[in-house]
């Protein structure tokens, strides 16, 4: 379970450096003050702006939970291959959604890897729950 938790953290920081970069290239190309980032208060952003920084944000939504799962298999040693299959798919379903977002940003392709992810989050906790409970019963 550490290791995807390692590529989540990595997938976050890289999309938090896109964003950085978003932002000074705007400011560099004159598209937006610096200043309007004091208070995000410009009027309009350009939309690689918009995207990254939307994308940042959702990096401490759902995969908060995922966080969580992952430790709570660690700190009750548990071992799922099932689990770790989901936290894999997680990861990838998040890193796919990165992607279409950041680039092309077709909303089906999107949802669907979005809903990848709440199902592979979901199902992580249904395992987890369920490993637990049978760890109590025997």
């Amino acid at each position: 379970m550490v290791y995807p938790m390692f590529m989540m953290v990595f997938i976050t920081l890289g999309i938090l450096c896109l964003a950085l970069a978003a932002r000074v290239q705007s400011v560099i190309t004159g598209q937006v003050k610096a200043r309007s980032y004091k208070l995000m208060d410009a009027e309009v952003y350009p939309d690689n702006v918009i995207k990254t920084t939307r994308n940042f944000n959702n990096q401490f939504e759902i995969p908060v939970l995922f966080y969580i799962g992952c430790l709570l298999f660690l700190v009750l040693d548990i071992d799922s291959a099932l689990g770790l299959a989901l936290a894999w798919s997680f990861v990838s379903a998040r890193f796919f959604h990165a992607v279409v977002h950041i680039t092309y940003n077709k909303l089906y392709h999107r949802m669907f890897a979005f809903w990848m992810g709440n199902i592979s989050v979901a199902a992580l906790w249904i395992t987890l729950a369920t490993k637990v409970f049978l760890q109590d019963l025997f």
